[in-house]
């Protein structure tokens, strides 16, 4: 009886290690305990597009706490990425991210298989082959934009009605960084949803032809200001063009509106709203796909083109910051909230459309009639809309 019961145990222990090796042949996958993590800035959290970047990074220490390590590297400019890349590897980072845009990362990734590389999307990705450890990523900026721009249009209708300037002056103002289809996207969605509730009104664009200038960047809403726009926004680096809406209010009215961050501790007077691409959902996600040994595009929640992923406000990677109540419209609220929720329910078809020709700056020869909608970040979550709508929007030195 005692031989019989010992060869049921051997053969059970065998049939128990047959089980096990053919099912990680089946399913090779082995989830790790521990991750090491490597985050490269090209700025600092001293900026607003760094420092809203670096959410995520909290965010990972605060799910995972001692199951990762985090290694950091900041003021990394694009043409000088390799090293610290390399730095990273060689630390025995399991995923790095990037917030720059440098051509770089794609083409070192290959050398580390092993590493997950995730950067913000910084060109079309759509159709592009690339490594399959190399992945993009990025919410869709035009949702924000559309609506912190109807938050600036209430304003502008206050001001209307009462009395603070005529239908004829709602100018809006824009402190650009280079004339990039990104940007160019982002500012246009912004005065379609001012036009949105104000028809008659209109944008100078002025751009800094830099990312990050705080004397730049201010100098250029000053400019913007004394041309008479009653309403700021930006896509550059630092809180400059809301300093100098909070100097300018001193003499007259203006208002603010801030892209990444929000800006009411430095411009409590003037901060309108903010709208930010939360990069939270899909930084999380990544990590908790390499977690589990999953390819990182089954785990993320938004739309997937291949190794690239976007989404808007129905997955959280955009949302609206610290509308400022002692300032905002009656109704401003709720008027947001109304086009929030026709993004969570479409594809924001009603954005990039109306009575409007928008003509290619890089090629006078390429236009689009808005009257057929144009559907942003469809087929990648690098935003391509790179038509002025001249009859409304003016680049001004």
């Amino acid at each position: 009886m005692k031989r019989e019961k010992i060869i049921t145990s051997l053969t059970c222990l065998v049939l128990l290690i047959i089980f096990v090796g053919c099912y990680r042949i089946i399913n090779p996958s082995v989830a790790k305990s521990s991750l090491k993590i490597g985050f490269v800035y090209d700025n600092d959290e001293s900026t607003p597009y760094t420092y809203n970047f670096s959410l995520a990074k909290d965010a990972v220490e605060k799910k995972y706490g001692e199951q990762v390590t985090i290694l950091t590297c900041s003021n990394v400019l694009d043409d000088e990425m390799e090293e610290p890349l390399r730095e990273l590897a060689d630390e025995g980072c399991d995923i790095i991210f990037f917030n720059g845009y440098s051509e770089l990362v794609k083409e070192l990734a290959p050398e580390y298989p092993k590493i997950q590389f995730c950067q913000t999307s910084y060109m079309d990705m759509n159709g592009v082959s690339v490594p399959d450890n190399y992945h993009t990523f990025k919410g869709e900026a035009y949702q924000g934009r559309y609506v912190s721009g109807i938050a600036a249009g209430k304003k502008i209708a206050q001001m209307i009605s009462d009395g603070v300037i005529t239908e004829d002056k709602a100018l809006v103002g824009f402190v650009a960084a280079f004339p990039t289809s990104e940007v160019i996207s982002g500012y246009t969605a912004f005065i379609l949803g001012v036009r949105s509730v104000v028809p008659t009104a209109r944008m100078e664009v002025s751009y800094t032809n830099t990312w990050s200038s705080y004397a730049h960047e201010k100098s250029a809403a000053k400019k913007l200001i004394e041309d008479g726009c009653v309403v700021i926004s930006q896509h550059t680096d630092t809180i400059g063009p809301a300093i100098a809406c909070e100097e300018a209010s001193e003499t007259g009215r203006v208002y603010f509106v801030g892209y990444n961050q929000s800006m009411s501790e430095v411009a409590p007077g003037t901060s309108l709203v903010t709208s930010r691409i939360c990069w939270e959902p899909y930084i999380l996600s990544a990590v908790e796909a390499v977690m589990a040994d999953k390819k990182i595009e089954t785990v993320v929640q938004g739309r997937i083109h291949g190794n690239d992923v976007s989404a808007g406000f129905e997955k959280g990677w955009v949302e609206m910051v610290d509308l400022n109540q002692q300032i905002a419209a009656l109704g401003t609220q709720e008027a947001m909230d109304s086009a929030i929720n026709r993004f969570k329910r479409g594809n924001g078809d009603f954005v990039f459309k109306g009575d409007y020709i928008g003509v290619n700056p890089d090629n006078p020869s390429d236009t689009w009639d808005l009257n057929k909608p144009y559907i942003e970040n469809e087929n990648t979550s690098y935003p391509l809309f790179n038509y002025i709508l001249s009859d409304i929007i003016s680049i001004v030195e």
